[in-house]
């Protein structure tokens, strides 16, 4: 049977919110959107890069395309369980994701150059081009949240929060378990907005009345940042 193949392309805004406005949020999105059938579910997402942080380093310039490629499981993975392998790409604001379903042990295999990761196809292509443009490829950070996501019925507007997230730069797998270092203050959450056109006025008068605003973040990023941070500073004390 081949896998689910997901094609996608949309705008992604992003917000940071403190506990204050999360539940204000919350509370005023009733009768406009649905809570998903999943509820609160753990995602963790981990992040392949090159050995030299080829990938992030070029994310955090800010350049008008830039791409990026992870694997996300739902709750911890086993080797037979299914996780998804996701080549993220955003150019002028859009963002383009393609997304396959797969197992551990075939997504090892494919970034040690053997085989396919899907059946054959243009996704296929793709992704195989990004792994043998970029040569090698290793897990090098690992995203975890607790997310909610919400629904429009009756339209293609879809939102999410992401709850207490957290990384890790040891420990670089999706099997052992969903702990790390928290990327935001106690109650603080991510909101991500995720429509194929405009934002609804009436959602836009929420985050409005809510004092809630755009915000560049990127939780990879972030993690990034702080691990350099540090280093920099244990260097300096060191020398």
């Amino acid at each position: 049977m081949a896998e689910p193949i997901v094609v996608m392309k949309r705008y992604e805004l992003k917000y940071l919110l403190d506990a204050r406005q999360t539940a204000f949020l919350k509370q005023r999105l009733e009768g406009h959107m649905k809570l998903d059938q999943y509820g609160r579910t753990s995602i963790a997402s981990l992040y392949y890069d090159t050995p030299d942080y080829r990938l992030i380093r070029a994310s955090m310039e800010k350049p008008l395309f830039k791409e990026k490629i992870r694997l996300r499981s739902y709750g911890l993975a086993s080797e037979s369980s299914p996780v998804y392998l996701e080549l993220k790409r955003k150019a002028d604001g859009i963002v383009y994701k393609r997304r396959v379903q797969t197992t551990l042990p075939r997504v090892e295999a494919f970034f040690s150059g053997h085989g396919d990761i899907c059946a054959g196809g243009q996704i296929n292509r793709e992704i195989t081009y990004f792994r043998d443009y970029y040569g090698e490829l290793t897990p090098s950070c690992l995203i975890i949240y607790d997310r909610e996501a919400y629904y429009e019925p009756d339209g293609d507007l879809r939102l999410t929060i992401d709850f207490n997230p957290r990384y890790r730069m040891q420990r670089l797998n999706l099997t052992s378990s969903m702990l790390g270092t928290h990327l935001r203050p106690q109650g603080g959450t991510i909101l991500e907005i995720k429509v194929q056109e405009a934002m609804p006025l009436w959602l836009t008068h929420i985050l409005d009345e809510g004092g809630i605003r755009k915000a560049s973040f990127s939780k990879y990023g972030e993690a990034f940042r702080r691990e350099m941070t540090e280093a920099t500073a244990a260097y300096s004390i060191a020398v």
